[in-house]
């Protein structure tokens, strides 16, 4: 067993282990901020979220602001927005939240802290690069560090009430699941991780995702951020377009 990041975790040969290790996490950091919600005054409940909603709109920001081109990252998220209605992600992932509701027993609020919860924890650039990592090297650096921070995540959300709670620790299979498709993908998704310029705008991509879950957590405006998810696979994609588009009109000149 040894050090990896600032948890350690056992067994290097252990396939999925940075995935399985940020799932527990969450799913920990769920039931202590469950357990937690229920000593609590309603009253701090609403200070612990408000405080989570302006971590998460800073955190947004500093995303958005390492893209480096605005158009792309505009288009991205304005097309993805469009295709993620047209196929119908916010129906899809109600759908599953609904189900789980069901079977989990639990009252309104679920399926917001579950939608909520499932898009904070997988938009950000850590997701990717952590799962490239765990694949390919087999090292859980990033994921160790991604853990630490949706555990903490974990402990103020679910703290918020028992329903909003009990969604937040129902994403931990969301978690499991996309996080260990990104490892298993690993190696054709080296490509993109090696090219700092196209992670660039998918984090800004990103960033303005994670801008809409820090205002739907301050109550301000509640957005579907989920709607908006396609453009995370868009925004490397238009920006490696325009990058050639960019060349091919310089070796024309």
């Amino acid at each position: 067993m040894g050090t990896l990041g600032p948890l350690t975790f056992s067994s290097e040969r252990l396939p999925f282990r940075g995935t399985l290790l940020n799932t527990l996490t969450v799913v920990l950091g769920s039931l202590l901020g469950l357990a937690l919600g229920r000593a609590l005054p309603d009253g701090l409940q609403g200070v612990a979220l408000t405080g989570l909603g302006l971590v998460t709109v800073g955190l947004g920001v500093k995303m958005f602001l390492s893209g480096r081109n605005v158009l792309v990252v505009a288009a991205s998220v304005a097309i993805g927005g469009v295709l993620g209605k047209l196929i119908g992600i916010d129906v899809g992932l109600a759908s599953l939240a609904e189900l789980a509701r069901q079977l989990l027993g639990s009252e309104g609020g679920f399926n917001e802290g579950f939608v909520t919860a499932s898009v904070l924890y997988c938009v950000g650039p850590m997701t990717l690069l952590g799962c490239i990592q765990d694949g390919l090297e087999r090292k859980i650096d990033l994921l160790s560090l991604k853990s630490l921070l949706d555990g903490i995540a974990s402990v103020f959300l679910a703290a918020t009430s028992p329903a909003f709670g009990a969604g937040v620790l129902a994403s931990a299979a969301v978690v499991l699941v996309v996080q260990s498709l990104f490892t298993a993908l690993a190696r054709p998704l080296q490509r993109v991780a090696e090219r700092r310029e196209l992670i660039d705008e998918a984090t800004a991509a990103g960033g303005a995702m994670m801008l809409a879950v820090g205002l739907g957590l301050l109550q301000i405006k509640k957005i579907p951020t989920e709607v908006f998810l396609p453009g995370l696979v868009l925004a490397p994609v238009l920006a490696s377009r325009f990058e050639r588009t960019i060349v091919a009109g310089e070796q024309t000149i």
